[in-house]
């Protein structure tokens, strides 16, 4: 299974290493040169401490994440790279990519933005009650 096409423009939801100023994010993922952190926002899943990074499985919390835009597609790659997005092997990757709703204050849908869902099997990893990922927590899973 090959991840979606993303384009130029295309939004994304990063909740953990990948949000902007966060410990254990992967130096070699030049975000300010190809689009732009455009603040915090909400999404519904449930969040896991997977020890170090998180990852959302589908749910209906409320999460919190950081809205990115994509302003050069090929950073894509690069991303879904880093998420162990494995084309081929669905079954074998760590995360899949897809579009989730962003919620606002009301928990109501305002627009799409892709989001990497956690993709093995979750037994016995604790839930983040309150949805948010801290920005010092994480460490490198490279």
């Amino acid at each position: 299974m090959i991840a979606p096409p993303v384009s130029s423009g295309d939004q994304f939801i990063f909740y953990g290493l990948l949000k902007q100023g966060a410990a254990g994010a992967p130096a070699h993922l030049d975000f300010p040169r190809h689009g732009e952190f455009l603040g915090p926002c909400r999404f519904r899943g449930r969040m896991l401490d997977l020890g170090g990074f998180p990852g959302v499985v589908p749910g209906e919390d409320i999460c919190h994440g950081m809205l990115y835009r994509l302003d050069h597609a090929r950073l894509a790659r690069q991303m879904d790279d880093f998420e162990d997005i494995r084309p081929g092997d669905p079954k074998g990757s760590l995360y899949r990519r897809e579009k989730t709703d962003l919620i606002d204050d009301f928990g109501r849908p305002y627009g799409k933005a892709w989001i990497y869902i956690y993709n093995q099997k979750t037994d016995g990893y604790p839930v983040l009650e309150d949805g948010n990922w801290p920005l010092e927590k994480g460490r490198p899973r490279i």
